[in-house]
């Protein structure tokens, strides 16, 4: 028989970013295999709210922190109001970006407050929280990054950047501490059906398209969070490299920005797929080169995608 979560982890999991979308979905995942949670997010009253929902469909303890991770102090805020706990499992999915725009016509504190809530705060997190599961011998930490972190491209400057050095803070983590018993994954998202990514994509009258659900995102990732460094959620090949394989750096910083554009996003739809809609309606159309059709099933898409 596996090894349950809580026997495997521990009795306490954290979500930063847990009020909705991939971390609401982490939380009712943890909860439903009997790991009590602490919810972590900027809005108290839907944070309440999902917490209400965890305790009365899966009958676990919830806490809840309402902090903005973005603020200099919170995860220091965090380690005092969880003092308490043994946490086992620590999922930092704060960091989406809804304003996918051209690096200039973004102001510079939002450019600031997005490095720090992607780049600092999981530095942080994973210091202060890592720390006493290596120490224990025991513990898991999930890192929530993008397929933006492949390659730069137009408008995903600050957001693919910070992405991509979640990703190699992931891979690094799990080379120091895989051996002293403490799982590390690099989860590597590309679109998904959240809220966050519903209002990017109504601002600017696109269809939603077929997105892959939350709730499968987060059962995934905990099935394989012994299999990291990195998976890749969705795709056929998850411990798999770079989707841009041997295009060089150029080609994949060009492949990533047409993708990004809304041009490139009506044409080609996730995973290859279209919705039954935008197969009636749509031209036939030539099959592009694979590398560059993988990218945007694994990657592109990134701002407000989870």
């Amino acid at each position: 028989m596996a090894e349950t979560l809580t026997a495997k982890y521990g009795a306490w999991g954290i979500v930063a970013g847990g009020s909705d979308g991939v971390g609401a979905a982490f939380a009712h995942r943890m909860a439903s295999r009997g790991m009590n949670v602490v919810l972590v997010a900027r809005r108290l009253p839907v944070l309440q709210a999902s917490a209400d929902d965890i305790r009365a469909r899966h009958g676990v303890e919830v806490r809840t922190v309402a902090l903005d991770l973005s603020v200099s102090g919170a995860l220091s805020q965090l380690e005092r109001a969880t003092a308490d706990l043994e946490v086992g499992l620590f999922v930092y999915n704060a960091g989406g970006d809804d304003r996918s725009i051209a690096f200039l016509d973004k102001d510079l504190d939002t450019h600031l407050a997005l490095v720090h809530r992607n780049r600092a705060g999981v530095l942080e997190a994973a210091y202060r929280f890592g720390a006493p599961m290596v120490a224990r011998g025991r513990g898991a930490m999930v890192l929530v990054t993008s397929g933006a972190a492949w390659a730069g491209g137009a408008t995903l400057a600050t957001y693919g950047a910070t992405k991509a050095f979640d990703l190699i803070l992931a891979e690094s983590l799990w080379a120091e501490w895989h051996t002293n018993g403490v799982d590390v994954l690099g989860l590597v998202l590309g679109r998904t059906d959240t809220p966050s990514l519903r209002r990017v994509l109504d601002a600017k009258g696109e269809s939603y398209g077929e997105l892959p659900d939350p709730d499968d995102v987060a059962a995934e990732a905990l099935d394989h969070l012994g299999d990291g460094p990195t998976w890749i959620c969705g795709s056929d090949a998850p411990t798999g490299g770079s989707p841009f394989g041997a295009l060089n750096r150029r080609d994949a910083v060009l492949a990533m920005s047409r993708a990004a554009s809304r041009r490139w996003r009506h044409r080609w739809w996730p995973r290859g797929r279209r919705s039954a809609r935008a197969t009636a309606t749509a031209p036939p159309r030539r099959t592009p080169p694979a590398p560059v059709r993988d990218v945007h099933a694994a990657a592109v898409t990134g701002p407000g995608g989870w």
